[in-house]
């Protein structure tokens, strides 16, 4: 209950500040009282899953922290001021911080003009992490669906974004030591992680047929490169608006 309640609070504390523009100083969201860097770290420490902590830049940390909005108390503010990221499963999933070389995007960087149109605005999602074939997780800031404060998977093999019914804690716990072939069941191919584990944190691969087609299941069959994941979150975008099922951003 604790967990679900520290989530709760800094979703409610970061659309709460977004949509009415009182912006909190860094200082304040620094919290060394009560680090949500103890509860991540002891996750790390005992996942079942490999798990890489990216290295900061200590100003780049700052800025995007004040650019999040959320506390340190926070597992969010946490890796977002602790870490450059996480890459989970020799990088077949990637949890977003403040930026490294391995993976330069920042979480508040990677949302704007996707999830807001500038910094400050409202967001109906926040996109969170994503994976190797191109899916997308995001927090439910009440665009989604049912469950605010709750994590959404935008699959690659239907382009729906499906509820996971797990806050942002729950989450990393799924992502640290869950069964994620279970989860990627029909969409892992042999040597995968020969393969994923060289690709920047930057791309994702394009599937041709895509995966959500009939003639995509077949992962093994399919031909494969890596392509920019801004591209292919646009590319995901387009197709959803195509097949009627767009909402959101």
């Amino acid at each position: 209950m604790r967990l679900y309640q520290t989530t709760i609070a800094f979703l409610f504390l970061f659309l709460s500040a977004t949509a009415q523009k009182k912006l909190k100083p860094v200082g304040d969201l620094i919290n060394i009282r009560q680090p949500g860097w103890q509860l991540v770290k002891a996750m790390v420490d005992t996942a079942k899953n490999k798990v890489e902590i990216l290295p900061r830049n200590a100003d780049q940390a700052r800025e995007a922290l004040f650019k999040t909005q959320v506390t340190t108390s926070s597992p969010m503010g946490a890796i977002v001021y602790m870490t450059g990221g996480l890459l989970v499963d020799n990088g077949w999933i990637r949890i977003l911080g403040s930026g490294s070389a391995k993976l330069k995007r920042t979480l508040p960087g990677w949302n704007e003009g996707k999830t807001a149109v500038k910094f400050g605005d409202k967001p109906a999602f926040y996109l969170v992490a994503d994976d190797a074939v191109g899916g997308f997780f995001a927090l439910n800031g009440g665009g989604l669906g049912p469950g605010p404060g709750k994590i959404y998977y935008l699959a690659p093999d239907d382009l729906v974004w499906e509820p996971l019914d797990l806050t942002y804690t729950d989450f990393l716990h799924f992502c640290f030591s869950s069964n994620l072939n279970d989860f990627y069941a029909g969409q892992r191919w042999a040597d995968w992680r020969k393969e994923v584990d060289t690709l920047a944190g930057d791309k994702v691969y394009n599937f041709v047929p895509p995966l959500w087609s009939k003639q995509g299941k077949a992962i093994d069959k399919n031909m494969r490169m890596p392509v920019p994941v801004q591209e292919q979150y646009s590319f995901n975008m387009d197709m959803r608006r195509s097949m009627g099922i767009y909402t959101g951003k």
